[in-house]
């Protein structure tokens, strides 16, 4: 399996059927590589090895970073239970990154896996494909973004509002409409462009698909592309009647933040990316998530959204007008 996700290209190899059905799922099935079929086939930057073997990884000559997690500093780091999903991982830090993962939960995560197989599957995704992926993206600058970039002809908009606004209602609007999107509500981004990670769309409402959280329904997220660059960006917000106007650059740029700290998928990816930089010296502690959300503030038109309750927006609408600075 190959994979655009984040900038990356991802190649994945797996000796367990039910470990690439996870992966498959949580990178939204064969619709995850937008490149043409004729497309000169780019070497991975992430390679991913999920192996059968359940022998732990040695990590003799590596010195403890945290509690289950050893590295040398430079290139090489093991974890065990990374993020509490079973899987231990092998860390390679080189060009690609390579990821070599073992399943080998305790009995107590094994019954919880089974129990709670939903929550296994997005965990299994968030630690074997995304995060990996983020914390190669964070190498070129790029830092974690919950938003959405979408292209229509009113405008390339970056949608930012907390979980659970409607961001992919509207999404899945203009998806419709013939527009196009980076992702679902997750991307990682530089100061320039939005690089949308490889996930399905989750939608409300009924209909064919895997369920997933919140009672959605997760689908293949058609018209997806590798990366966009916004042209504007836009909070979107629930209210008692649909409003269009400014907001200062300030408020937007703080929205845009703190919806990527309270979002359910990067829950664990902080202490990930922190254990990984410590572990092998490469990449950023804390990614700069601040500098790059104000870096778009400052420099494109900020609009606040507000969408009635029961209501909707056309892409007009949801782009609103070109402010002048």
């Amino acid at each position: 399996m190959r994979l655009h996700s984040g900038g990356e290209v991802v190649a994945v190899d797996s000796e367990l059927a039910w470990a690439t059905r996870l992966v498959a799922r949580a990178t939204g099935g064969p619709a995850a590589d937008p490149a043409a079929p004729d497309a000169p086939v780019p070497a991975p930057t992430v390679r991913l090895r999920i192996e059968a073997d359940t022998a732990p990884f040695v990590h003799s000559g590596l010195s403890p970073v945290t509690r289950g997690a050893y590295g040398d500093g430079q290139r090489q780091a093991v974890l065990h239970n990374a993020g509490g999903s079973g899987f231990d991982l092998a860390v390679t830090a080189g060009d690609p990154l390579v990821v070599t993962a073992r399943y080998r939960p305790s009995q107590p995560v094994r019954l919880a896996n089974r129990l709670l197989a939903h929550r296994f599957g997005l965990l299994a995704g968030q630690v074997l494909v995304h995060y990996p992926v983020l914390w190669r993206a964070g190498w070129r600058g790029r830092v974690p973004l919950h938003a959405s970039v979408v292209h229509t002809g009113a405008g390339t908009p970056l949608l930012a509002g907390p979980g659970g606004v409607g961001k992919s209602t509207v999404l899945a609007g203009i998806l419709t409409a013939g527009g196009t999107a980076t992702s679902d509500n997750l991307c990682c981004a530089d100061q320039h462009a939005c690089f949308g990670i490889a996930e399905p769309a989750r939608l409300d409402g009924t209909g064919t698909g895997p369920r997933t959280s919140h009672g959605r329904i997760e689908r293949p997220l058609a018209g997806r592309v590798d990366s966009l660059r916004p042209d504007r960006l836009v909070v979107l917000e629930r209210g008692p009647h649909t409003d269009i106007g400014p907001i200062e650059p300030a408020a937007a740029a703080r929205v845009l933040v703190a919806g990527t700290y309270a979002a359910g998928e990067l829950r664990r990816y902080w202490a990930f990316a922190a254990t990984l930089a410590l572990a092998t010296g490469r990449g950023p502690a804390h990614p700069p998530v601040d500098a790059v959300a104000r870096a778009y503030a400052a420099r494109l038109p900020c609009i606040r959204v507000r969408i009635g309750d029961g209501e909707t927006v056309t892409t007009g609408q949801l782009c609103g007008e070109v402010l002048a600075r």
